[in-house]
């Protein structure tokens, strides 16, 4: 892993057929940490995360990822620095896992795979729980299962930033606990995460900065005891939410306020 450093963000925006999708928007994530974005349905927190990756080129704005400019970085360059994953991935039917993750390393070895290549596809083959499944075609893998197989390509591309949209989706609680654990054994050889998280726990739970998104623009950012607070959330969901304390970090619980009432009118 590189030093820690940082993604510097300098009033980007987005708009789709003049509708603005991203207000301009100047945002720091520090190096190091993991970095969870959250916020409502259409909050913009996937079109922030696809113009940090350029996935989709920034129209208007500046975005650094440790030091270098995205808009004018070589793509192979670029694939060095950081690793993205979105909620579409689609798939190859006639693609097995091992090939899938292998791609992961093709910034690294432009497809002459050498001795540390094959170490790192099979670190990330191990650490997603997909040896036995190395060797399947992955139509025929479950949508957990599949997803495991993107997050270990992303994982196998070694960068010092990895960048994740909602990737819990498809997962049950074991592999989903077991992905925030290896995001945070990255985080402490000096990796630095983003990810969008619609599970306000786990959030809660393993990031070290939160950035709370609403209607295209952010709202909050700052340490999990900061944002996750229950004044905080229930503006930004714009439903009753309530946060305790679990092990030193917020625990949030959903307001089952109409379920009592009911037990009380019955």
């Amino acid at each position: 892993m590189k030093t820690r450093s940082a993604i510097e963000i300098t009033g980007l925006s987005h708009a789709v057929q003049r509708t603005e999708i991203l207000a301009p928007t100047t945002l720091t994530l520090p190096g190091g940490k993991i970095t969870a974005l959250i916020g409502p349905n259409g909050a913009g927190k996937s079109t922030l995360s696809r113009l940090i990756a350029r996935i989709e080129p920034p129209p208007e704005g500046t975005v650094l990822v440790n030091g270098l400019d995205v808009a004018q970085t070589p793509g192979a360059r670029l694939a060095r620095e950081l690793a993205f994953m979105g909620q579409h991935t689609g798939l190859a039917s006639r693609l097995r896992v091992r090939e899938l993750v292998a791609f992961g390393r093709w910034p690294h070895c432009a497809g002459r795979p050498g001795p540390a290549d094959s170490a790192a596809i099979a670190r990330a083959l191990h650490d997603f729980e997909l040896e036995p499944l190395a060797g399947r075609f992955l139509d025929t893998l479950s949508g957990g299962q599949a997803q495991r197989a993107h997050l270990a390509m992303a994982a196998a591309q070694q960068t010092p930033w990895l960048i994740l949209d909602e990737p819990l989706n498809n997962l049950d609680l074991a592999h989903a606990r077991a992905l925030m654990a290896h995001l945070a054994r990255l985080r402490e050889a000096g990796g630095s995460v983003l990810i969008v998280l619609h599970d306000l726990n786990f959030a809660a739970g393993w990031a070290d900065h939160v950035v709370a998104m609403k209607a295209g623009a952010v709202v909050a950012e700052g340490p999990p005891a900061e944002v996750l607070t229950a004044p905080g959330l229930s503006a930004l969901y714009e439903t009753e939410i309530a946060v305790t304390e679990h092990c030193g970090r917020p625990l949030v619980l959903h307001h089952l306020g109409g379920v009592a009432e009911r037990r009380q009118e019955a």
